[in-house]
């Protein structure tokens, strides 16, 4: 056997080692990705599964909440049961976008206020705090489970700004922002001059409408509120999804004052 033909027999089987080596790699790559692919599908179906359980333990005691509210509510033009259904489509949303507990954020959504101070009332910073009791004495008469209890309690005490109890856990900033929502964009405009109507106080200045040589006053303008609190909620919401829902609706905000300008 001549040694070129050694060689080229060697050469011929090395190639054959090196394609199916190659191949075998390729092989490993693949199934190695796959693996990834399922292992993130079977995280993403196991978390969907459990979040929308979750949902539906709490569905049996949504109706009991509901009929609380409109039994024990002591509502004005602006906190209503509209209000709450509004705050409970909105702390769904952000709940399922920021991946928060339903079990907590639902009920605390359903009965942030079910104890409400009026606006001039002098236990008013109490508001929060004492709903936040109230709903939790109302949890426990229908049994819902207790584990859930304190992080409700939580969720509703700090809903409020006002209450100066700090949102610490992402379940009660999710009802902070929902609850903050509410008095932004159209409907917010709505709430606000509704407010401001019980409380008799006009739109506007007469001498300087949009507070540009004068001191800001919502005390005494109803247009003042949007300065001095309304178009600055966006900057102080906690959630990436709250954040988001609150530029857009603070842009129409600031149309409408832009067309008001108009028309005064």
């Amino acid at each position: 056997m001549s040694n070129y033909f050694l060689r080229d027999l060697i050469s011929a089987n090395s190639g054959s080692m090196l394609l199916a080596v190659i191949q075998d790699q390729t092989i490993i790559v693949i199934l190695q990705a796959t693996l990834v692919i399922l292992t993130h599908k079977i995280a993403y179906f196991s978390h969907y599964k459990r979040h929308k359980l979750r949902f539906h333990m709490f569905s049996q005691y949504q109706q009991q909440c509901e009929e609380f509210i409109v039994a024990n509510m002591k509502t004005d033009l602006a906190h209503d049961l509209l209000h709450v259904k509004r705050v409970v489509k909105l702390a769904t949303k952000i709940a399922n976008e920021e991946q928060a507990d339903l079990n907590i954020v639902l009920p605390a959504a359903w009965l942030h206020d079910c104890l409400s101070y009026p606006k001039n009332h002098a236990l008013r910073s109490l508001s929060s705090l004492h709903s936040a009791d109230k709903a939790i004495i109302f949890l426990r008469s229908i049994d819902y489970p207790e584990e859930f209890l304190l992080p409700i309690h939580h969720a509703i005490s700090a809903h409020s700004v006002s209450g100066g109890v700090v949102a610490d856990s992402l379940e009660s900033k999710v009802v902070q922002d929902a609850d903050r929502l509410d008095a932004l964009g159209a409907i917010g405009v709505a709430r606000c001059i509704q407010v401001s109507s019980q409380l008799d106080r006009p739109l506007y200045s007469p001498e300087d409408a949009f507070a540009i040589d004068r001191e800001v006053n919502d005390q005494k303008f109803t247009i003042d509120h949007f300065y001095q609190k309304l178009l600055k909620l966006a900057t102080s919401m906690n959630t990436k999804t709250g954040k988001a829902i609150a530029l857009q609706r603070t842009e129409f905000m600031k149309s409408y004052l832009q067309q008001l300008a108009l028309e005064i």
